[in-house]
């Protein structure tokens, strides 16, 4: 007999015994368990004798494979491939019996080898994290029919009926030794002793029972607390039901450091869970103040399963948009890529490779200036242009040939980016759907942000350099088209940045008024453009070494409304401590206080009253440690340190206390007058407060506030002198005139 039923899919994963293994959340509250055959068929290409020798081997293997010849469609190749195709009857043999093969048979060529398992039974199926699916099945638990009846590309999904667990220590443990625990479920909170643990343990079994969550949401999960609960949890032997499939043991993944885009970058150890998704909010590169919004719906969008999602980096989430797109039309995803860059001439290097243009701003203060930015301009033009590895070159602006593999992944998140936009853009912050849109066009960004670097990745599966530069050359043509229309309008432009450009017109100063300048824009370069807003007043600052050299991305200004955008300014550093960097942020929020460029002088001395306040404060000690801690990255190993960094020296007393930190991880410090001018806040021991060296984190503040009181005739000389009362504090007899200029620069390729 067969029960059918409409539910949401949690979660897919490989079961020796039956194929895959299906968990549905039901409207009931149900949570059903269901599982369907599903063979992995992966192929290998080479020389006819060293496919008849694989095809020998493999008939020896213990694993039972179906062997067949077949013709299959490569991406670089014009005629078919002739493959040894091999199906794997039992879904979790594959991966074992894909790497043996690939030791054995290193020669040859392989294809959809190492394809994720929910990218296989997505390109099926339809499937995808949190699918609302009608599904008919058999009394044992058998799908025999599973149909998807919405899509990740809708924009208001019927929300499944989720339940969430939260558990977070009472303290960072990196820095201090926890007491508790804290645990919430919708109105339920609770807060257990973590010594002794033993009755941690047992209350937290009856709570993972009763309440029987589908996400267990953690602070410092993977790296502290779920090993901390799992050893215990073995040692007291008192069984732990984190996973709702209790004959499997929970996945722990181990921590890397690797090189990614000119910068180390490192991930902590993973602990994955069968039938519910666990996710570490500190081990989650999409986790956000948006919360789970953001992870699912990346998860919807790439196909892979949630708390793989929420740990990955935004490249995998677009190569697996890649892989399920290819996998859908037929063509064969490589195991490696084997393309390499085409010999071109110096000429040919000079025209394309040249990355995005950048238009010197012109330094000062502006007012009633437009922000206008193409949206998502380098996906945009891959879509529009028909710019994919497989197709040659577009030689104009546009392309009616067939869609390409890339477009065609593109063009729906393209679509969905733009249209939630625009949405947010006439949206109240109160409607129900803002924080969910919000954090969809957040990941939404990163992904199509991504997908132009993975373009000329050298290990893209997809990848070709020669599409990459392709973008490059017609985002340059783009913005120049912007600027000729903007000028033939009559605007002046003072800035222009990669996909974005700055304009003014003497008398423009309500965002209506641009609206000709849009559609103007639009027409001629048939890309998506928007106006990020109308800036009440705008700086765009000089180097820090010259100040008669401008940088493009160093700027700050506030809109009409309120809102306040920087670039390139201290608050923006991520190794800044929060004393500087709020220091500076309520600074400039004096300053925004101003309707015009005109009003900003008479806010001066409040602003460097507040600083002085601040100073105050640091001398006195009233600045609480955490405050003043500073964050870097550790470039390397410290052995190979030759002159060590700050970070470096921390990293040195955390070893001598037993504690270790890996490449891209963060190293905490404070700075001291004492020992090796640092003291790294992860030690046990708490820091003497007389210690800090007040001097550096008052050279800090002076560097802030010259950064943001420059444009206004503030260097951080004249900042100091102030402080130290070398200059007139009666600074209603400070007359500075804010430099507003309006000549030309010169545009520069980057």
């Amino acid at each position: 007999m067969s029960r059918e039923f409409t539910g949401w899919l949690l979660d897919l994963y490989d079961d020796p015994q039956a194929g895959v293994v299906l968990w549905f959340a039901l409207e009931s509250g149900e949570r059903l368990r269901l599982h369907q055959p599903f063979p992995i068929i992966f192929s290998a290409a080479g020389p006819a004798e060293r496919l008849r020798a694989a095809w020998r081997w493999l008939q020896q293997q213990p694993e039972q494979v179906n062997l067949s010849r077949s013709q299959g469609h490569d991406l670089f190749i014009s005629q078919p491939v002739t493959l040894l195709s091999i199906e794997v009857p039992n879904a979790a043999a594959q991966p074992r019996l894909f790497q043996h093969m690939a030791e054995v048979f290193p020669d040859l060529t392989y294809y959809n080898a190492d394809v994720n398992l929910a990218l296989r039974f997505a390109a099926v199926y339809n499937t995808f994290p949190l699918a609302r699916c009608l599904v008919r099945c058999s009394d044992e638990g058998l799908v025999e029919e599973l149909k998807v009846i919405d899509s990740p590309w809708e924009l208001d999904p019927e929300p499944a009926p989720l339940r969430t667990l939260s558990l977070e220590p009472n303290c960072d443990p990196q820095h201090d030794t926890p007491a508790s625990l804290r645990v919430s479920y919708g109105q339920h909170n609770y807060e257990f002793a973590l010594s002794p643990l033993r009755p941690l343990l047992i209350n937290l079994r009856g709570i993972l029972e009763r309440f029987d969550p589908d996400i267990l949401l953690t602070t410092w999960g993977d790296t502290w607390l779920l090993p901390l609960l799992l050893e215990e949890s073995e040692r007291q032997g008192l069984p732990l039901p984190l996973n709702r499939e209790a004959t499997r043991s929970v996945v722990h993944r181990r921590e890397k450091s690797f090189f990614s885009y000119g910068m180390i970058i490192y991930h902590g150890q993973q602990i994955h869970l069968y039938g519910r998704c666990h996710i570490d909010r500190r081990n989650s590169s999409l986790w956000g103040p948006d919360g789970l919004d953001g992870i699912l719906e990346s998860a919807r969008l790439t196909a892979l399963p949630i708390q793989t999602s929420a740990r990955t980096s935004p490249g995998t989430g677009i190569s697996s948009m890649q892989i399920l797109t290819a996998m859908r039309g037929g063509t064969l995803v490589p195991w490696h890529k084997q393309q390499v860059e085409r010999p071109k001439s110096a000429l040919d290097l000079l025209k394309y490779d040249q990355g995005g243009m950048v238009y010197q701003p012109t330094v000062g203060v502006h007012t009633d200036v437009a922000e206008i930015d193409f949206i998502s301009m380098y996906p945009s033009i891959m879509v529009h242009c028909n710019i994919s590895p497989e197709k040659p070159v577009p030689t104009f602006l546009g392309s009616n040939e067939e869609p390409g593999l890339i477009p065609q992944t593109l063009a729906p998140l393209l679509l969905k980016r733009i249209t939630i936009k625009k949405a947010l853009g006439t949206m109240h912050p109160w409607d129900l759907r803002y924080k969910r849109y919000q954090a969809a066009s957040a990941a939404h960004k990163w992904l199509l942000v991504t997908c132009f670097g993975y373009l000329g990745y050298k290990n893209a599966r997809f990848g070709r350099i020669e599409s990459h530069e392709a973008v490059t050359t017609w985002g340059r043509e783009a913005l120049l088209l912007a600027k000729e229309a903007a000028e033939e309008m009559g605007f002046t432009i003072l800035h222009m940045y990669v996909d974005g450009l700055w304009v003014k017109q003497e008398g423009y100063t309500r965002p209506e008024q641009f609206t000709p300048l849009l559609d103007e824009i639009g027409r001629r370069t048939s890309l998506s453009i928007a106006l990020d807003g109308v800036y009440r007043w705008v700086t765009f600052l000089p180097s820090r070494m010259n100040s008669k050299v401008p940088v493009p991305n160093r700027y700050f200004g506030y809109f009409q409304d309120g809102s306040f955008k920087m670039r390139g300014i201290d608050a923006r550093r991520r190794d800044m401590p929060p004393f500087v960097v709020n220091t500076q942020m309520d600074m400039l929020n004096v300053l925004g206080q101003a309707a015009s460029a005109a009003q900003i002088q008479a806010l001066i001395p409040q602003a460097l009253d507040l600083l002085r306040g601040r100073l105050n404060d640091l001398r006195a000690g009233r600045v609480p440690l955490d405050q003043l801690v500073m964050g870097q990255r550790l470039s390397r190993e410290l052995s190979a340190y030759k002159t060590p960094s700050p970070a470096a020296r921390a990293l040195m007393q955390l070893n001598a206390a037993g504690k270790d930190k890996r490449p891209g991880q963060r190293v905490r410090f404070l700075y001291v007058r004492t020992g090796t001018g640092v003291y790294a806040w992860d030690l046990s021991d708490k820091p003497d407060p007389l210690t800090i060296d007040v001097a550096y984190y008052r050279k800090l503040l002076v560097r802030a506030a010259g950064t943001a009181l420059q444009p206004f005739g503030w260097k951080d000389d004249r900042v100091s002198q102030w402080l130290g009362g070398g200059v007139n504090e009666e600074l209603k007899v400070e007359r500075v005139e804010i430099p507003v200029q309006t000549e030309q620069k010169v545009p520069m390729l980057m």
